[in-house]
């Protein structure tokens, strides 16, 4: 329980895989594509500004004469910016020219080779561009982007030459593009392959778990353990991580099948000692009992410890005698001895079995709730051992409460059961014996007197021919309720039965071997404890 409270909520290992396999590559493909981005960044930055810096060595050429006879005589520029119409200027190129501080003129090329003014609110930033022969970047408002160089003329006026980083900005954000779509493409691409990939080399470690699953829905508690599973030879090659756990997986299901067959046999020793002596106690026990009866019964005369004794022999040895009964009922059970197969009805018993209880404590409030007449609660099973768990249910609660406990019986119809439980107001069972109420000689403190001598083996016997009919016992307690809960599968109905008999199938009040079936109704059906 601590275990589960503690542990995180995981992924499969195969997720894990592909996961941080597609992480490893996406770093790796987001680290070549920044590189590459950087890279081609610079390159297309280093060649803008070589071909600037041609461009500002035209411009510082041409800065004081009037425009060039090729660009023709009848294009009107201001001579402040003439330096733009040198040849091998290149369109979207900006030039200014800066006297004494302020900006004179402003141009930009455009596709045609034709200068156009730039308003000087526009050219503005222009102003505190490094008179310094280096490339700068200036934003210009409405142009976008420029790497601008300023140089000084022999008049002593500046002249700044700029081309425009349109052209690199998009070359470089087309390859971002290009690189994000082709990084996602191969890591969703990746992602389906490794996955595949991943699956197909997981596929002996499913096995192997598999088989440690299929080893964990066994019994293996109780009874003859058949052959447990074992990991193919296949998946058990030492040269491989997962072969290795595979081969430890079947060495440690070697040692538990020798384990649990060594404990089958012991069990089978235990219970065939426990099975023969109970059965040679028996005759002993009687001839003891029959023997204390003969001599009180006889013509001498005794005194009266002498009478005293042989009535305690007698009560000892019947307690013995109800002990070995109760011993060799337990080996039967444990054995598989099938039991009767007959129709019980629960109702019936149970009345049978309050009144036996009334009588025998008069000095406790019994009683007894069933379901209306609509309602049927009947069984397939042995009639005196259920009568048994009831007489034994009964007796507990007699046993281990006060007088003046009420003790109430229900027997309840749920579809496909029937559920029967015994409730008293007592003082409780405690909580450290609570768990183990069904196990054989189990004993309770204080809280529970033991006045009544019991065996311990009451409950033990509730729980195994509970479970030989196909049910379970369930047990819940606290001061001043405590309630035991048997579930019984509900007897087929008479319709269903018979058109299985009908259609070949065997009659299943009917056990193997056996002759005609018991009476629908019931009757003749042991009432006795058993």
């Amino acid at each position: 329980m601590r275990y589960a409270m503690a542990r995180r909520p995981g992924r499969s290992l195969r997720i894990r895989l592909v996961a941080a396999t597609c992480a490893l590559l996406a770093a790796v493909c987001a680290t070549i594509g920044l590189v590459t981005t950087v890279a081609l960044n610079a390159f297309l930055a280093g060649r803008l500004d070589a071909q600037l810096a041609a461009a500002a060595d035209r411009s510082l050429v041409a800065a004081g004469g009037s425009p060039p006879a090729w660009r023709g005589t009848d294009h009107k520029l201001d001579e402040g910016v003439n330096f733009l119409l040198v040849p091998g200027q290149a369109a979207e190129t900006l030039g200014a020219r800066i006297s004494d501080g302020v900006l004179q003129d402003a141009a930009v090329l455009d596709g045609a080779g034709t200068p156009q003014n730039v308003p000087a609110e526009v050219a503005a930033p222009l102003l505190h561009v490094p008179v310094d022969g280096r490339a700068h970047t200036r934003t210009l408002e409405d142009l976008g982007e420029y790497r601008v160089q300023a140089v000084r003329t022999a008049d002593g006026d500046v002249v700044i030459t700029g081309l425009s980083m349109d052209a690199v900005r998009s070359t470089v954000n087309r390859l971002a593009a290009v690189e994000v779509l082709l990084i996602l493409t191969g890591l969703i691409g990746a992602g389906f392959a490794g996955d595949s990939i991943i699956r197909r080399a997981l596929r002996p470690l499913r096995r192997v778990a598999a088989t440690a699953v299929g080893v964990t829905q066994l019994r293996l508690d109780r009874g003859e353990v058949a052959d447990l599973a074992r990991v193919p030879f296949i998946y058990t090659d030492p040269e491989t991580e997962v072969g290795q756990v595979g081969a430890a997986l079947n060495r440690l299901l070697d040692h538990v099948g020798a384990a649990l067959t060594a404990r089958h046999a012991s069990e089978l020793r235990v219970r065939r000692f426990v099975a023969d002596a109970s059965h040679e106690l028996r005759t002993p026990l009687a001839a003891i009992s029959g023997y204390a009866q003969l001599t009180r019964r006889g013509d001498e005369r005794i005194g009266p410890r002498t009478t005293h004794a042989l009535c305690r022999i007698e009560s000892e040895a019947a307690r013995m005698t109800s002990l070995v009964e109760d011993l060799l009922l337990l080996a039967r059970l444990d054995a598989g001895r099938p039991l009767e197969r007959e129709e019980v009805d629960l109702a019936r018993l149970a009345a049978d079995a309050v009144g036996d209880a009334h009588a025998a404590a008069p000095d406790r409030e019994w009683r007894l709730e069933l379901p209306g007449p609509g309602c049927p609660v009947t069984v397939l099973g042995d009639a005196t051992r259920l009568h048994q768990v009831l007489a034994n249910l009964l007796g507990n609660a007699r046993s281990h409460t006060p007088p003046g406990t009420r003790v109430t019986t229900e027997v309840i119809g749920r579809a496909g059961e029937v559920m029967l439980r015994v409730a008293d107001d007592g003082p409780g069972i405690p909580a450290d014996l609570l768990p183990h109420v069904f196990e054989r000689f189990a004993r309770a403190d204080s809280s529970r007197s033991r006045a009544a001598g019991s065996t311990g083996l009451g409950l033990s016997i509730v729980a195994a021919v509970v479970h030989a009919h196909g049910g379970h016992a369930e047990v819940t307690s606290r001061p001043g309720r405590t309630a035991f809960t048997v579930y019984l599968p509900a007897a087929p109905p008479r319709p269903a039965r018979r058109a299985a008999v009908l259609q070949g199938a065997p009659d299943p009040r009917r056990p193997p071997g056996r002759g005609a079936p018991a009476r629908p109704d019931g009757a003749g059906a042991a009432h006795s404890r058993g």
